[in-house]
């Protein structure tokens, strides 16, 4: 018998029976009658969960995808922009931004610092103001959740157009684009929204479809995909089977309802790094409750995380993250957002300990299953 796998990283992420069934549907065509019936009800639902009345444009990409199509839509060779960055996302935007030619002003933080509506402020004054502001909500590297309304409101105090990365927290933690004034919010299919990689998302306002610039793009184009959603069609041959799957996953989430989804996903944060904690691990994350899509945990002292990795695969084949860049090895990342319940946090917290005391951590067994377990109910008292 194979072994059976576990997936617990910030993405991809598990995918319900539901929505593996609805991928293995018959391929409809993209032109026909049954794909804009279908096209027509995801983009509803895709609204419903960006809680916009505005576009959200479906791009066959990763979440990367989405993000470049708001870079190159946005931004013309010579614009200034500011970036706030404290992970390898907000250094995604930043390399992109550099690579359509922007002059790009940065709000740098260390790693696993939270960033503050204050400092963006500061940077926009001192620049001048800028054309956009670029945010990441959801810091997968580090495991913060930036408060995104609070710096939106900075961004907006100076006139700067505002562009979110929400690939990792649309579905799992509140955003609200319309309210908040968020101009621009990318995200993806492999994360909370639960089906597989390969859809890139991307809300537009009016104000930044008036705001578009003249970089060359093509198959990224705003307007050619707007026109094509406005007749339930699409510019270019989508990923029709995911697109059928991401229909089924939204129908899933919007059927819980987003307010206890984002409750659900506070329990799972609280559950996993209380179980952390009970092992006597130090959190490389906030230990606050925004945090809830993904807890960053520092390795032991003496113990490289990469060997944790490894022997949680190996062994249990289960599949954690690693840190990145100059984290790797230090930290490691159990991700929470999606399809998952407290007995997957307690899985992963029970393998944890056994391949930390086997590589020498002086760990006692059993306390972090027993301490997430309380710290979920607790949760669910409140």
């Amino acid at each position: 018998m194979s072994a059976k796998r576990y997936l617990f990283t910030p993405g991809p992420t598990p995918v319900p029976p539901e929505v593996l069934s609805a991928l293995a549907e018959p391929v409809v065509h993209h032109r026909g009658p049954d794909y804009r019936a279908l096209f027509g009800e995801c983009l509803e639902r895709l609204r419903a969960v960006y809680r916009t009345a505005g576009d959200v444009l479906v791009f066959t990409s990763s979440g990367t995808g989405a993000m470049e199509s708001a870079v190159a839509n946005l931004c013309s060779p010579g614009d200034r922009v500011v970036v706030v960055s404290a992970g390898a996302f907000g250094e995604r935007w930043r390399a992109l931004a550099t690579a359509y030619g922007a002059d790009v002003q940065a709000v740098e933080y260390e790693w696993g610092e939270t960033p503050r509506a204050e400092d963006l402020a500061a940077k926009l004054e001192d620049a001048g103001g800028a054309k956009a502001v670029f945010l990441t909500h959801s810091e997968t590297s580090t495991g913060v959740v930036a408060d995104v309304q609070a710096l939106a409101a900075a961004a907006k105090g100076s006139g700067a157009l505002v562009v979110v990365d929400a690939v990792s927290s649309l579905g799992a933690v509140p955003l609200e684009t319309d309210a908040w004034g968020l101009d621009v919010v990318a995200s993806g299919s492999q994360k909370a929204l639960m089906t597989p990689p390969g859809i890139g998302l991307v809300s537009v306002s009016e104000a930044a479809y008036a705001a578009l610039g003249s970089s060359p793009r093509f198959y990224f184009d705003w307007e050619r995909t707007r026109a094509g959603q406005a007749k339930l069609d699409s510019a270019f041959t989508p990923a029709v089977s995911l697109v059928r799957g991401l229909d089924v996953a939204l129908g899933l989430l919007l059927e819980e309802g987003l307010e206890a989804a984002f409750d659900r996903h506070v329990r799972l944060g609280r559950a996993c790094r209380e179980g952390a904690k009970a092992m006597g691990l130090e959190l490389f994350s906030p230990d606050e409750d925004r945090s809830a899509v993904v807890t960053a945990i520092r390795a032991p002292d003496g113990i490289d995380a990469t060997e944790l990795v490894r022997g949680l695969r190996d062994r249990f084949g289960i599949t954690i993250a690693n840190g990145q860049s100059t984290l790797k090895g230090k930290i490691f990342r159990i991700g929470h957002i999606g399809y998952f319940d407290v007995f997957d946090i307690t899985t992963a917290l029970a393998a944890v300990e056994l391949v930390l005391a086997d590589l020498g951590a002086e760990i006692e067994r059993g306390v972090a299953v027993t301490r997430a377990l309380e710290a979920y109910e607790e949760r669910a008292r409140v």
